[in-house]
């Protein structure tokens, strides 16, 4: 299995701490975000990561970093979304299938373990406010069925898309539309590929969100352990 960290964003929601910083590299007791993702990775045969704003100082960590030998980055020269990061992959990825994370969000090594272990799947955590997250509806047999970006009026607790997937290589051969946000979306992927077979639903036990300045000073003290 390759894996793919989608490292590109300008973190604007972590401005000022951002201004001279990518949102990848700050650090959370320590030690940079993307240093917490890529140690919880399974095992994987190469590691390819999505670089845009700031590019050199990731690339500078990459250099540094012990946890993968075998990584490759891959510059979006025009940012247009989640998904077209994916794609711009394609003659990266040498695997049949491919672990996709989000490069700002800590997630429990037992969690991507499991992850690892599907055909193609998507992480999921029980939310309390919906309409912030992208919410997952599950078919009788547990697997994917939809997903609705911030939708309202829905009770909690509902699972939201934390933002790591599971794709066979096939998803590169995927078109995707163009949002009504004007970006291309990885969700809009997952929603092709579920439309076709099985997308399972994967639980995500540990999953801290570092998405605000807030939440970022938060995460200084708190249980990273699972993340380990």
């Amino acid at each position: 299995m390759d894996a793919i960290i989608l490292a590109a964003g300008k973190g604007t929601r972590l401005r000022p701490y951002t201004e001279s910083t990518p949102k990848p590299l700050l650090l959370v007791q320590g030690r940079p975000i993307l240093d917490w993702i890529i140690g919880a990775l399974p095992p994987v045969e190469r590691l390819v990561v999505v670089v845009n704003y700031l590019a050199e100082q990731v690339e500078d960590y990459l250099a540094r970093q012990t946890h993968v030998r075998n990584w490759h980055t891959v510059r979006q020269t025009e940012p247009r979304g989640t998904g077209d990061a994916l794609l711009s992959c394609r003659q990266a990825i040498r695997s049949d299938t491919v672990m996709v994370l989000n490069g700002d969000d800590l997630i429990g090594r037992a969690d991507l373990a499991r992850l690892a272990a599907v055909p193609m799947g998507i992480l999921a955590h029980p939310v309390d406010v919906p309409e912030n997250y992208g919410i997952l509806f599950r078919r009788p047999d547990g697997t994917l069925e939809r997903i609705v970006e911030k939708p309202k009026g829905l009770s909690p607790p509902q699972l939201a898309n934390v933002g790591g997937y599971v794709f066979p290589r096939t998803v590169f051969d995927l078109t995707l539309p163009l949002s009504p946000r004007g970006e291309y979306e990885i969700t809009d992927a997952v929603a092709q590929l579920a439309a076709r077979g099985p997308f399972h639903i994967v639980a995500a036990n540990y999953w801290l969100p570092i998405g605000t300045v807030e939440q970022w000073q938060a995460a200084q003290t708190a249980d990273v352990s699972p993340a380990r």
